[in-house]
């Protein structure tokens, strides 16, 4: 049981992310605290000037988890990341999917330009951000124009290429005009290092020029001019605070720290996928004292990268043993180079150590609950056993589920229950490749025979090869099967596995009238487990996951087929066109009624953009 007085008791006096669960595990609400113990503490107080969606998410809250920052704009960025990742259901989620700007520079110019964008691209330009004071970021660019003679216009200007007429801003000394050739190519990058210098955080030098040109203005009494160049200052200052949440390298990235104490150890791991903070995972070591930090990660790493399909390009840790036995085993589960890295200085260290402080506090808060779930799900897996009666313990159990419309984009979902939690990381999707139409049976037919398939292939080749077990995706079977749905599906995963000479328990997951979990089936039996509370709240689990994971990922086709297939393949159609066609005509169905008129009467169309849809749809007719 979740003690919540006891737990925000001990939390801590620091910035950070708080997640709100529901009793099944789900994230319904994720928000961000200056201070993370007075927020928290703040939903279970009196409710009385608790709004009504508030008051509705307090009555779901199971438990809560949190992750501490170093400052409240991490915080602030880290929320919206993992809004947008849980989509939770208490949260605002917002429709136009808004990022925080950043400041680009084009230095895969020749001159390089510099200016504010919402888009962050693989395109080789350098990115600075993101920043959450929108009107710091805005000054602080008009400030650099005023500064250096840098370029604003969007013409391709190669150093010896055609030479045009400077505008203006040449003749008012904001640009030195190397559309007519009069700054080389080297002498302009001077002027860009200096720009990146102050957004890498090398701003001493414009910040002593500023004070000078304020102190200047303040002695001959121009206070509102020196009161300008003090808000420069503020405005300088505020864009070089530095942020680890996001980044502008578009890696993938492991961070990997631990506390412990004098009996456990406590691991975290923060995952930077595409440059952003995207979640993380706190383990529970138990019995590591007198243990080096060094060999404890070691073992670690071995354990967590061997039970998972993806690994990154780069993995941070604070010490290691055998890192290049490690690096090249790592990169052959990856078919690509993998490092290990002790990061000693910089921004990979500041996060390092912000890994570290969530350790800590995991260690203060959560190693107890951890602990006694532990044991909670020991004694469900046991109790699942007895239901079924059950040789074995089944410690990895794997469910299926078939989604589709209309049998349109049919898809099956695979997901992995470990010792009564789930484990994302082999967690399957699978479109359905040889059957047309809604036909349940011949789909969950299929992604059967390929997950099967494919296992018994990787075993193989690791015997050959002689691999450990870790090195396949499909090899480690399970001890148990769940299908949702009755009979008919539980018939067609044993002849599924009859055809393999594969013997494993198979249960269908059967709900009542009112969709909720209403008991097994096995051996052609229906169980009842009302009595049962903790192995049907672990089958309400897995059946409600398997069904969000392939709804999901149907989702994810249907909106790739649609908007993909056809709107993008229309000449003079991009994302903004595409947004407004969709927001005017509701459907794709209503774009290909349209008539010429129509369509140029959408915001952003014009007549050339109207004309390529009309013909579009209208040339076969």
């Amino acid at each position: 049981m979740f003690d919540f007085e006891y737990q925000i008791k001990i939390l801590p006096d620091k910035p950070g992310v708080y997640l709100m669960k529901n009793s099944l595990g789900e994230i319904i609400y994720v928000g961000k605290a200056k201070i993370l113990k007075n927020r928290v503490k703040q939903y279970f107080k009196s409710s009385k000037n608790h709004s009504v969606k508030v008051k509705a998410m307090v009555k779901n809250i199971a438990e809560f988890e949190y992750i501490v920052t170093d400052s409240e704009m991490e915080a602030l960025i880290l929320e919206c990341n993992l809004i947008k990742k849980y989509k939770p259901r208490y949260n605002i989620l917002l429709k136009d999917d808004k990022h925080y700007p950043f400041i680009k520079v084009t230095t895969n110019e020749d001159f390089p330009r510099v200016f504010i964008t919402r888009i962050l691209a693989k395109d080789g330009s350098k990115y600075f951000g993101p920043y959450t004071n929108v009107s710091a970021v805005y000054e602080t660019i008009e400030l650099v124009k005023k500064i250096f003679p840098i370029r604003t216009c969007k013409r391709s200007i190669k150093e010896g290429g055609e030479k045009t007429r400077p505008c203006l801003n040449h003749y008012i000394h904001l640009c030195d005009a190397p559309c007519a050739g009069l700054i080389s190519k080297s002498s302009y990058g001077e002027i860009v290092k200096g720009i990146t210098d102050i957004l890498n955080g090398k701003d001493t030098a414009i910040i002593k020029q500023l004070t000078g040109i304020m102190e200047e203005k303040a002695n001959n009494l121009e206070f509102e001019s020196a009161a300008s160049y003090r808000d420069k200052i503020i405005a300088v200052g505020k864009i070089t605070e530095k942020q680890k949440i996001m980044t502008g390298n578009f890696e993938n990235e492991d961070f990997i720290n631990l506390d412990s104490d004098e009996n456990d150890t406590c691991i975290n791991i923060f995952f930077l996928r595409d440059g952003n903070i995207t979640g993380r995972e706190h383990f529970i070591v138990e019995d590591t004292s007198g243990e080096e930090n060094s060999a404890i990660i070691t073992e670690f790493i071995k354990e967590f990268y061997g039970g998972v399909a993806f690994v990154p390009k780069t993995i941070y840790v604070p010490a290691i043993l055998d890192s290049e036995l490690l690096e090249n085993w790592l990169s052959m589960k990856k078919n690509g180079k993998v490092e290990i890295h002790i990061p000693q200085k910089g921004s990979k260290k500041d996060l390092l150590e912000m890994v570290w402080k969530n350790a800590n506090s995991v260690m203060d808060q959560f190693k107890l609950k951890i602990l006694q779930d532990k044991v909670i799900n020991k004694d469900t897996i046991n109790e699942f056993a007895q239901v079924l009666e059950l040789e074995e313990l089944p410690k990895r159990i794997e469910a299926y589920d078939i989604s589709n419309i209309q049998g349109v984009d049919s898809v099956g979902s695979m997901i992995v229950f470990e010792n009564g939690k789930p484990k994302n990381s082999d967690y399957r999707r699978f479109r359905i490749k040889t059957v047309k139409g809604a036909n349940d049976y011949d789909s969950m037919r299929e992604i059967l025979t390929r997950r099967f398939q494919h296992g018994l292939d990787e075993v193989k080749e690791i015997a050959e090869r002689n691999l450990s077990l870790s090195a396949g995706k499909f090899c480690v079977f399970p001890d148990l099967i769940l299908m949702d749905g009755g009979l008919g599906q539980v018939n067609v995963a044993l002849q599924v596995l009859k055809s393999f000479n594969i013997d494993i328990p198979v249960c269908g997951m059967v709900k009542d009238d009112k969709h909720n979990t209403r008991g097994l089936i096995y051996n052609d039996k229906e169980i009842n487990l009302n009595g049962k509370q903790s192995v049907k709240h672990l089958v309400t689990r897995i059946q409600d996951e398997v069904h969000r994971f392939a709804i999901t990922y149907h989702r994810s086709l249907r909106d790739k087929r649609v908007l993909h297939s056809i709107l993008d393949d229309i000449p003079s159609i991009g994302e903004k066109r595409r947004k407004e066609l969709l927001k005017k005509f509701k459907s794709i169905e209503n774009i290909k009624k349209a008539n010429y008129e129509e369509l140029l009467d959408t915001v952003s169309i014009d007549k050339k953009a109207a004309t390529s849809i009309y013909d579009y749809f209208n040339k076969n007719k």
